[in-house]
Parts: structure tokens; sequence; C-alpha cells
């Protein structure tokens, strides 16, 4: 049986994957173009280094007796119960327990004894969660009685998927479930016979040996031997201790590769910093039971992503949400840093070339790099100088949103997708699609981007400047955005400054170019355009107001939408329209300011 099966559309209301939230009053279509060749030379070598193994792999695992190759010996008990920092929630539990799988926004009724794996899934996100058991850890909330229904749930995964199977199997989903099966594993025995804990063990093993194989890719790597190392460390006797010592020999070059100098994940997405941390963390714990010394590579990088998610954890008391990464959770992000003393970061900390500024009121943060390359773009955003506005708690302006969990929503990546500037509704990149998105993932491609940043400090006051290239091939016009924030008076003052590149303007016939400023707004935030149509009152959830001001020739609040945890709502955006001239410099003004502050709209 296929575990993904027919699945429907998931938000039938929101736009096509293409397609971005355009003109006023109705979200209509808006094209969006790259500016260059979606694929470009450099990644032809990868195209056919995939097309050449991919076929092998998928050939040699599924045959029929290489199942065989994935015993190691037999396991009769588990050895350790790590924890699982993540916080579960309970009332996913219990409507398991009822026999309903809520999830990825969608329900399949499978009462007992009837199980979820030999029906279709409504969505092919529904089939990840269900395959990557990420259920799990809430059924074991149900004390005995949760236990034996997790025991029930897996043993039928294992006659059905016991063998390879491409989708079931896959690195990403493989990785999850065997970290959700090693977190529960010995609870699940306790209340099994001596037949099922065998059972249970072996599967474990199997698993867990598979993780150690090829292919995966660079990206995902120290996820999933983390994985394979915390499955090690529950296995008791020689099967276990061959899987963990293999695993965290190679887990210290892949951790070397994936978490930076300043803590940042090697995708810029903060999300995927804090879910390696959570990881990283259970295999401590999981080592600390089995009185083994965590290896320097695992303590060394628990630090340091630690000290980056101080950086990344805005005052709402959720993470930055570029580059792929969503915001996560209150709960979430407290469960990551419940070890840490918490340190207000300084304003002008910059982790994974995210930027922070702050006041006492006020908290922003600016993309000032270009999104990841290669392996490691397949949740990249062409989204460079994007900004996140935090005013108090309210987190005013965002993005769209986009994460990996949206996969049908790939045109959210694009640049009009998050609180920047586009020229003639066009982005600097765009993801793979088709067949070449088969074979390496939606990676991001387009030219190379050039980021630079300047900042300065001064009396009561905080400068960044940052602009970017990515305009130049086709219009010859640099994008610099300059924030000026006043931290006496928590007011930002903003420029968005286009500029003919040295050298472009024999190179470009192009005269004008239309841009739009966009400012995507967190869904349930309120915008009211005042009288003058250049000011703009917002409100958060405080019900604090904030004036956004402009001097832009065209000021509109437009219908937009928003991601959140791979569902689709609607949301607003600020626009801010006109014409640049390719030949000369223009400028467009705005700033951000407590409501009755004083001062007139610039």
């Amino acid at each position: 049986m296929s575990p993904l099966g027919p699945f429907a559309r998931s938000e039938a209301a929101a736009p096509p994957a293409g397609e971005i939230p355009g003109l006023r009053g109705a979200p209509m279509r808006t094209p969006v173009r790259a500016t260059g060749a979606v694929t470009g030379p450099g990644l032809w070598p990868a195209i056919v280094g995939r097309l050449l193994t991919r076929q092998l792999w998928i050939e040699l695992y599924g045959l029929p007796g290489y199942g065989l190759t994935l015993g190691g010996g037999k396991v009769t008990a588990f050895a350790a119960t790590p924890r699982d920092f993540r916080p579960a929630d309970p009332a996913l539990g219990k409507s398991i327990l009822g026999g309903r799988f809520a999830l990825a926004g969608f329900n399949l009724d499978a009462p007992a004894p009837a199980d979820p794996w030999n029906r279709p899934s409504p969505t092919r996100t529904f089939a990840v969660e269900l395959h990557a058991f990420n259920w799990l850890s809430a059924l074991m909330l149900g004390g005995e009685r949760g236990a034996r229904e997790a025991l029930r749930l897996t043993l039928a995964w294992d006659d059905l998927f016991s063998r390879w199977s491409p989708f079931a199997w896959q690195p990403d989903i493989l990785a999850r479930r065997v970290y959700a099966l090693a977190c529960a594993a010995r609870r699940m025995g306790g209340v099994a016979t001596e037949a099922e804990r065998l059972r249970l063990a072996e599967a474990l093993g199997r698993q867990a040996r598979q993780l150690l194989r090829p292919p995966g890719g660079l990206a995902g790597k120290a996820e999933r031997l983390t994985a394979a190392a915390v499955a090690g460390s529950v296995l008791a006797g020689p099967a276990g201790v061959s899987i963990r010592k293999t695993a965290l020999k190679r887990l210290a070059r892949a951790l070397k590769e994936t978490v930076g100098a300043d803590g940042g994940h090697s995708s810029r997405s903060a999300e995927a910093g804090l879910e390696l941390l959570l990881d990283l963390l259970t295999l401590d714990d999981a080592l600390a039971q089995l009185s083994e010394p965590a290896p320097e590579a695992v303590r060394d990088s628990i630090v340091r992503l630690t000290a980056a998610l101080n950086v990344q954890t805005l005052p709402d008391g959720r993470l930055v949400a570029m580059q792929g990464g969503g915001p996560s959770t209150v709960a979430r992000v407290a469960a990551a840093r419940v070890d840490d003393e918490v340190i207000e970061p300084v304003s002008g900390a910059a982790v994974a070339g995210i930027v922070r500024i702050q006041s006492p009121l006020l908290t922003i943060v600016a993309d000032a790099a270009a999104p990841a390359r290669g392996a490691w773009s397949t949740a990249a955003c062409a989204q460079p100088l994007a900004l996140e506005i935090v005013c108090g708690r309210d987190r005013l302006i965002s993005g769209c949103g986009w994460t990996p969990r949206a996969a049908d929503r790939q045109g959210l990546r694009l640049t009009p997708g998050h609180s920047t500037l586009t020229l003639g509704e066009m982005s600097i990149a765009e993801p793979l699609g088709g067949w070449k998105a088969d074979l390496l993932g939606p990676r991001l491609v387009g030219r190379s981007l050039n980021v630079e940043v300047e900042q300065r400090d001064g009396e009561g006051a905080v400068w960044l400047e940052v602009q970017h290239d990515g305009w130049v091939p086709r219009y010859g016009l640099l994008h610099q955005r300059r924030l000026y924030l006043d931290q006496r008076l928590d007011e930002l003052r903003a420029e968005e400054r286009l500029y003919p590149a040295s050298g472009q303007a024999e190179v470009v016939r192009i005269i004008a170019a239309p841009y739009a400023a966009r400012f995507q707004l967190e869904p349930g935030v309120q915008a009211s355009l005042a009288r003058d149509r250049r000011s703009i009152l917002l409100r958060g959830h405080s019900g604090r107001g904030w004036w956004f001001r402009t001097d832009g020739p065209d000021v509109a609040i437009e219908p937009s939408v928003h991601v959140e945890d791979g569902l689709t709502r609607r949301s607003l955006q600020i626009v801010v329209r006109g014409s640049a001239r390719t030949d000369s410099e223009t400028k467009i003004r705005w700033k951000l300011s407590p409501a009755g502050a004083a001062g007139d709209p610039v």
C-alpha cells in the first residue's frame, strides 16, 4: 500500500504556488519572474551525479534480500530512555487513543484495532508527519495505555514497511522516526511481551543502520547521524555500541560542516538550528545515562547553537522567521534554553547573516547575507534585505512564513514573499522545479549575490546599512536599505535607495523599472490607512498602536498570505509602489514610531 495515496490540495482558498497576492482589493495574480536562468553550469554536475546514483540505490535497497544486510546481532534489552526535549501535545495523544490522527491540519480516522498504515493519507505533508512518527511522544503521554497503543501502531507499521521503500525510508523521514522510536522504546518495551520487545529492538536497529548508509546528502547529515547515535545509545549490547560508535565518529565532521563558528546553521534557518540543538540535547542526555561523556564536537555545537538561539529569539519568545525557517513556538524555544542562562543580545548582534538591532520597545532583524547555496539551499529564500520588526512583544512586520512544511507554496520563496523591495515584479532567484527538483530537491538557483553590510553605533542610536546587487544584471541598480534606530524615542527611520552600479550605464537599456517595497504583516495585525494616504496605523495583539509613514508615491494595504505550521492563513501587506530610473538615484523614505509620538509623516 502506498503511504501517500491520493491527497488533495491543502488550502483551496490560497493562491497557487507560483502566485503572490498582488494588486489592490483582491488576491489577483502578480506574475513573478526570475532575473536569470534557473540552471547554471555549476548545477549540472550535481544533476548528472544524482542521475547516475539514484537508480542504483533504489535497485540495491529494493532487492528482496537487502533487509538481511541490516542485521547486526540480537538485542534483548534497552539501555537508556533519552529525554525528548520537545514539548508534546496531550490533546494529540488523546485524539490518537480515540482513533483520530490529527496531523498537519488534517484528520484521519483509524480506531483500534484498525491502523492508519493501510489507507491513503489526505496530503503528502500528513503522510510525512505520520511516517516520521512525530505523533509518538504525544501518544506516550497517555501512560500505560498510550505505550500499548504506541507499540501496536509501531509493530503494525513494521508489518507493512519493514522492507525498504522510497517514501517511508526516505532519509529525513527515517531520521525522525528513528529518533522518536529511540526516545520511546524502553517504555514501550516495558508493556511488551518478550517477542514484541525483540521485534521492536530489531526494527529500531535495522532502521538506525540504514541511517548510516548512503544516500542522504550533506544537508541533514548531522540530524541523521544524531538520530542514529541516539538509537545506538538505547539498544543494549554490542549491536548498540557498534551503531553508536560509528555514528558519533561521523557526527563530528558533520557538525563542523553544519554549525558555523557563530552557531548559525549552514542553511541559515534559525528553526533548523533549533531542531538540531534539541536533537543534540537528547543525545547528550542518552550518553549521560550510559555514563559516557559526549564528544567534544557535540558539546561545542550545543554551546554555539545555544548562544545563537539567544540572538535568534525575539521578544515574543519565538524565532526569527527567515530563509525557510518558521518562528516555532514559545514552548519549543524555551525547551531548548532550559539549562541556559538567557542573556539579552546586544544591539548589532548577528548570527548566520541575520543582524539584530534593538531599543527598549523595538527589535529589528535584517537579512544581511546571500541565501545558502547548493545542497543547503533546498529551503532558502530569494529575499535579501528582508526585515522582521517586533514592537514590544507584537510581531508586526514579518514575511509570508514559508517553510518546507508548505512544499506546495514554493512561490512564497520568491523576493515578494518577504518584507523587502522588488523591481519589475521579478525575483532574484527561484527554486528548482520539475524533474530537477525531484533529483536534487527544490534548491534555490540563480546568479550569485553579493551583500554588503555596515553598522555604526552612536549615543542612543544605531545605524545599519545593507545593500545587494541582485538587480544589477537586468536593471543596473543596487538596492541599499538604510536603517536608523533612535533608541531613546523607540523610532525607526529608514530609506530604500536605488542607484546605478558602477559601469552599468552603457549596458542597461531599460530606462525605468517599477518598484514595490513590501512590508508583510503578521496575521492578526490591524492596519488602517490615514487620510493623508501616507500614514498607516498598525495594531498588534496587545492593542498598542504604531505609525508607519512614508513619502512613497503610492501606498496601499493589500491582501497577502502567511504560512503557519504548513497551513496558509490570510494576512495583509503594506506596499509602496513607484518607478525608478536606471540612470539616476531613487529614494523612498519610511518611518515606524509609537502612536501618539510627535512628528509629521516623512
